[in-house]
C-alpha cells in the first residue's frame, strides 16, 4: 500500500458497548482506530502482512444490515513461496469479521490461484494500549495505569492493564490454527495452500474465554446477528418508494439506527454515534426519538424511561447537575471513573431538559396512551420545575447556561464547541448565555405540560403553565427578533446583549412554532436562500457572518439532523412543497456518501460534477443523522398522528423529486395499524388508505 494509508476510508462494527474502527484493509493502525469496549481501546493495532508485505486492496464492503465487514485483498509481488517467486495478484485474501458479545471474530480465507502449491508466510501484528477514549481524542493525563506482563500460550495471547481505578482490563487473541510463532506483539503462520486450494484461519479478539475459534462459531454468530438486525429493522412502520436508490437510503438509515440502538432494561435507546459518541447522550437520543416518532414510538418510550432513571437529584458543579435536570452524557471509561473528566454522568446540556418534556408530550399525542407519562409524571414535574427555576433566576428572563466548573462544556446547546456562539463582530459572549432555539424548546415544554396536565384533570397547573408559555412566547418574539435582518438573534449574553448572528438555530424556533406567520415565513425564506442552503443542505451559519467557515464544526458545516429540524419548521410555515428540493438535495448527498449521511459534512457551495466535501473526523454512523431522513419525509408528506382521537392528518403532501409513489405500511394508530399509499398524479399527490382500521380516520387536506 502507498504511504498515505491513513487516507483510506474507515469502517465500523458495533455491538452494545463495543465498537471497532478499522481501515478498508481491515487493519487497525492506532491513532484513532481500534477496538473499543466501555470507552477503553482494548486493541490498538492489528495489521496483516503476507511474506513481510501488506496486501493490496481490491475492495471493501459492509453488509447492508451492518453485520459483516469484508475486505478483498491480494498479494504484492512476493519472494519464492516454494520453488518460484510469486507474482502479484495470485492470492485472494478475503478478510471477514463480525462483532458480538464484546468479541471481534475474524475469518481469513486465502485462495491460491498461482497454478502451483505455495507455502504462504502470514503475520498478524497486534497491540493493546488500553487508552481511554478521551486520551485517543487528545486529552493528556499526568499518570496512567500499568500494562501487565503478557501471558502467551501456544494458541493465545493475553494482554492486560491495571488502571488507576484498580480495574484490570484484558484482551485475549485466540487462533484456530496454532501459530508457528506467537509473542505478545505478533503471530506468524506458515500456510500450505495447494493449487486452487483455500485455507481458512479464524481468530477471536476480546475478553478472556475458553473457546477455540472456528467456522461453526463464526457462521452461527453471523446468523444470530443477521436475525437480530432484521428484527430491529422491522419494528415500527415500514416505508417503500418507487425509487430503488431512495429505498436503499431508507434501508441504510434503518440499518444504522438499528446498529446504534441498544436494548436497555428501560427499553431501546439510540447511542449517539461511532466512534466518539458510542454511548448514551440525552439530547441526541431525544431528537432521534422525535425524528422517528411517527414511525416507531417505542424508541421514544425507551428514551423517556432511561432518562427518567438518570435524572439529577442533587447539585454538582463538576457535573453541572441540578435537581430535575436530564442527563447530557454518560461515560464508562477509566478517566470518567476517576473524575478526571466530568462525563461519567454529566448534565451540562441546557436543552436536554426541555426537550425531554417536549418528547413526553409528543409521545402521548402520537400514541394516545397515557400510561408512560403517568409513570414518569414525577420526573416531568421535576424537569419542569428546573426549567421554571432557571427562568426565574435568569437576569435576561430566558433559559440560559453557564458551566459550573472549568472542566465542563463552555457552550451547552447543541452547538457545544467553544467558538459556536459569538457576536456579530466575532467576539465571544460573557455568560450566562441564552441561545435562541432553547427558548423554543422551553416554550414547547411548558405547553406540553399544560396539555398533559389538562388530560389528567389538573386544571390549575394546566392553566398556569399555558399562561406562562404564552407570556414567554411573547417575550421571545419581542427580545430575539431583529427587524433589520428579518431574522432571530443567535443568543442573549450575560450582559443582556443580543448576538446579532444569523444561524440555523432560528430554524428550530420555527420547528417549535414560536414565530408569527409573517416572521416565520421571512426566516424560512432566508434558510432556503444561498446564504444558508449550499445545495446539499442547510448550513449551521449563514455566509458572511463573522466566524463563517464551511469547514468549521458548527460555523458553516451541514448537519443532517439540523437540516431536518429546520425543514420541519419551514414546512410548518410554508407548507411541504417548500422543502421538496431540500429533501431531494439531502437524498443526493446521501447518494454521494454511499447512502449513509455522516454526522456532518462541509458547507461548500454545490459545484457541477462535485459531491459534498466530507468533514474529516465526522462520526459515521450517527443516530440523528440517520433519523434525518424520516423527519424530512414526515414533513414532506405532511403527516401528523393523533393517537388519542385515532386520527391521521395529512396536509398538502409532497413526494421527493423523481419518486412517483411511496407506501407506509403498519403505521400504528392507537391499538391498530393502517397502510397509506402516496401516488403522484400529474401535479397532485393522492393519498389512499389500503384496507380499513376500525375507528381510525384519515383526514386529508391536499391543498
Amino acid at each position: 500500500m502507498p504511504a498515505d494509508r491513513g487516507l483510506l476510508p474507515r469502517f465500523t462494527l458495533r455491538d452494545t458497548d463495543t465498537f471497532l474502527l478499522a481501515d478498508a484493509l481491515g487493519d487497525v493502525q492506532g491513532r484513532e482506530d481500534g477496538l473499543f469496549s466501555s470507552d477503553t481501546r482494548v486493541l490498538s493495532q492489528l495489521e496483516l502482512e503476507v511474506a513481510g508485505r501488506r496486501p493490496s486492496l481490491l475492495g471493501t464492503s459492509l453488509s447492508q444490515d451492518n453485520v459483516l465487514f469484508t475486505a478483498h485483498l491480494t498479494n504484492r509481488p512476493l519472494p519464492a513461496l516454494g520453488q518460484v517467486e510469486m507474482p502479484q495478484g495470485v492470492l485472494h485474501i478475503e478478510r471477514s469479521r463480525l462483532l458480538n458479545d464484546g468479541c471481534l471474530q475474524e475469518r481469513l480465507r486465502i485462495t491460491n490461484y498461482s497454478g502451483q502449491r505455495a507455502t504462504v508466510p502470514l503475520r498478524l501484528v497486534f497491540a493493546a494500549d488500553f487508552a481511554d477514549i478521551f486520551e485517543v481524542q487528545g486529552h493528556r493525563r499526568e499518570r496512567r495505569g500499568t500494562l501487565l506482563e503478557p501471558v502467551v500460550s501456544a494458541e493465545s495471547a493475553l494482554l492486560s492493564y491495571r488502571g488507576l481505578d484498580e480495574r484490570v482490563r484484558a484482551t485475549q487473541l485466540r487462533f484456530s490454527i496454532t501459530p508457528a510463532t506467537l509473542s505478545s506483539g505478533d503471530a506468524t503462520f506458515s500456510l500450505d495452500i495447494p493449487r486452487s486450494g483455500t485455507v481458512e484461519l479464524y481468530l477471536e479478539i476480546g475478553p478472556p474465554r475458553e473457546r477455540t475459534p472456528g467456522r461453526g462459531h463464526f457462521d452461527a454468530t453471523r446468523e444470530l446477528l443477521t436475525a437480530r438486525m432484521r428484527k430491529r429493522k422491522t419494528t415500527g412502520a415500514m416505508l417503500e418508494s418507487s425509487g430503488r436508490l431512495f429505498n436503499e437510503w431508507i434501508d441504510k438509515s434503518r440499518s444504522d439506527l438499528a446498529l446504534l440502538t441498544t436494548t436497555l432494561p428501560t427499553g431501546p435507546y439510540p447511542f449517539a454515534g461511532i466512534p466518539w459518541f458510542a454511548t448514551q447522550f440525552g439530547r441526541d437520543a431525544i431528537i432521534t426519538a422525535l425524528q422517528v416518532l411517527w414511525l416507531d414510538p417505542a424508541i421514544a418510550a425507551g428514551v423517556l424511561r432511561f432518562l427518567a432513571s438518570t435524572q439529577a437529584h442533587e447539585e454538582s458543579a463538576f457535573r453541572d447537575a441540578e435537581p430535575g435536570k436530564i442527563m447530557h452524557e454518560m461515560r464508562r471509561g477509566e478517566m470518567a471513573a476517576l473524575h478526571e473528566v466530568p462525563f461519567g454522568q454529566y448534565y451540562g446540556g441546557v436543552d436536554t431538559t426541555p426537550l425531554y418534556v417536549m418528547l413526553a408530550g409528543a409521545y402521548e399525542e402520537r400514541t394516545g396512551d397515557p400510561t408512560l407519562v403517568d409513570e414518569i409524571w414525577p420526573n416531568l414535574l421535576a424537569a419542569t420545575a428546573w426549567i421554571e427555576r432557571r427562568l426565574d433566576g435568569s437576569v435576561s428572563g430566558f433559559l440560559d447556561y453557564a458551566r459550573g466548573a472549568r472542566s465542563g462544556l463552555v457552550n451547552q446547546g447543541w452547538k457545544d464547541s467553544f467558538d459556536s456562539i459569538f457576536h456579530a463582530d466575532g467576539r465571544f459572549p460573557t455568560g450566562p448565555v441564552a441561545v435562541v432555539e432553547v427558548q423554543g424548546y422551553a416554550h414547547a415544554a411548558l405547553l406540553s405540560m399544560a396539555r398533559l396536565a389538562a388530560a389528567r384533570g389538573k386544571v390549575e397547573p394546566s392553566r398556569a403553565w399555558r399562561s406562562r408559555a404564552e407570556r414567554f412566547g411573547r417575550a421571545i418574539e419581542k427580545r430575539y427578533w431583529l427587524p433589520d435582518l428579518r431574522f432571530y438573534a443567535l443568543a442573549i449574553d450575560g450582559e443582556n446583549e443580543l448576538c446579532r448572528v444569523r444561524a440555523s438555530n432560528a430554524g428550530h424556533l420555527l420547528y417549535c412554532g414560536i414565530p408569527s406567520e409573517e416572521r416565520g415565513t421571512q426566516v424560512a425564506k432566508q434558510l432556503l436562500s444561498d446564504g444558508f442552503c449550499s445545495g446539499w443542505g442547510i448550513r449551521t451559519l449563514s455566509e458572511g457572518e463573522a466566524r463563517y467557515n464551511p469547514m468549521s464544526y458548527h460555523n458553516g458545516a451541514i448537519w443532517p439532523h439540523d437540516t431536518s429540524l429546520c425543514a420541519a419548521g419551514i414546512a410548518r410555515y410554508c407548507g411541504p412543497d417548500a422543502i421538496v428540493t431540500l429533501l431531494s438535495e439531502m437524498f443526493e448527498a446521501a447518494n454521494q456518501f454511499s447512502m449513509r449521511l455522516p454526522e456532518l459534512y462541509c458547507g461548500f457551495p454545490r459545484g457541477s460534477g462535485q459531491g459534498p466535501t466530507p468533514y474529516p473526523v465526522a462520526c459515521l454512523p450517527q443516530a440523528w443523522a440517520s433519523g434525518a431522513l424520516f423527519m424530512l419525509l414526515q414533513s414532506a408528506l405532511g403527516i401528523r398522528i393523533d393517537g388519542r382521537r385515532r386520527e391521521v392528518h395529512i396536509s398538502r403532501p409532497q413526494l421527493p423529486i423523481g419518486i412517483e409513489s411511496l407506501t407506509v405500511r403498519s403505521l400504528a394508530v392507537a391499538d391498530t395499524s393502517i397502510e397509506l399509499h402516496f401516488q403522484r398524479l400529474g401535479e397532485r399527490i393522492v393519498v389512499t388508505q389500503n384496507g380499513t382500521a376500525e375507528g381510525v380516520q384519515v383526514l386529508s387536506h391536499l391543498g
